[in-house]
């Protein structure tokens, strides 16, 4: 079922503020409108997240509007939303902090090599956010079993590699962006919010594993959590 059109500009223009805020405050408080390094990684943030959003408006309208639930709209647990409510945090703290680690010079520029390697971390983060998206209509940002939705495990696709393609995808980008913008700061808030991704992945296969069918075998099937051969 497509969202109303009042809800569909609502969802637009939300999503227009979040993506174009980001990457203004990111060139603003680098105090250089010529960090080329900035708008690179500004344009990537706007049109990778348009695209999903025009792709979830006109192929998964449903996913679209579960993607904009609030904390605490899905009957998650506090602890879940306690993580969820830091990994934002987090996410804001990575746009503040690596331009102004760039400005001000905090820690050492990373050099030119590492931002090369940050570049493709980017494109490879950028494919598998994207089919995680793709993949499976039940991508919610919040744990919990979407029974209105008649939710069943996704084992297809990306899924078939790695049991949370959506938090190898975001940790790729965010490493890989920090490394594009030369920020040791910035890399070092990529891996605080890695670190929730772990801590949160524990709690969502325990509630998976007890409240969906199949994702136990799906547990046996799919044995690497984040990092596809590796854990």
């Amino acid at each position: 079922m497509r969202p109303t059109p009042m809800i569909t500009g609502l969802v637009f223009v939300a999503a227009g503020a979040y993506v174009l805020s980001g990457a203004a405050l990111l060139l603003w408080l680098s105090g250089d409108w010529r960090w080329v390094e900035g708008w690179i990684f500004g344009v990537w943030w706007a049109s990778f997240m348009a695209a999903i959003v025009l792709w979830l408006y006109y192929r998964d309208p449903a996913l679209l509007a579960e993607r904009f639930r609030m904390p605490g709209s899905g009957g998650e647990s506090r602890a879940d939303m306690a993580i969820l409510i830091g990994i934002k945090i987090g996410f804001l703290g990575w746009i503040v902090v690596s331009p102004l680690d760039v400005r001000f010079g905090w820690l050492p520029r990373l050099p030119v090599w590492s931002e090369v390697c940050g570049g493709i971390a980017l494109m490879a983060g950028s494919f598998f956010t994207f089919r995680a998206i793709t993949d499976n209509t039940y991508l919610s940002p919040l744990v919990r079993i979407q029974t209105e939705r008649g939710q069943h495990v996704i084992d297809t696709g990306v899924y078939g590699l790695v049991r949370h393609p959506m938090y190898f995808g975001a940790s790729l980008w965010l490493i890989g962006g920090a490394l594009l913008l030369g920020s040791v700061s910035g890399l070092l808030v990529a891996l605080g919010i890695v670190g929730l991704f772990i801590v949160r992945i524990f709690g969502e296969e325990e509630l998976l594993a007890r409240d969906l069918e199949g994702y136990k075998e799906y547990l046996q099937k799919v044995r690497y959590r984040l990092v596809p051969h590796v854990w």
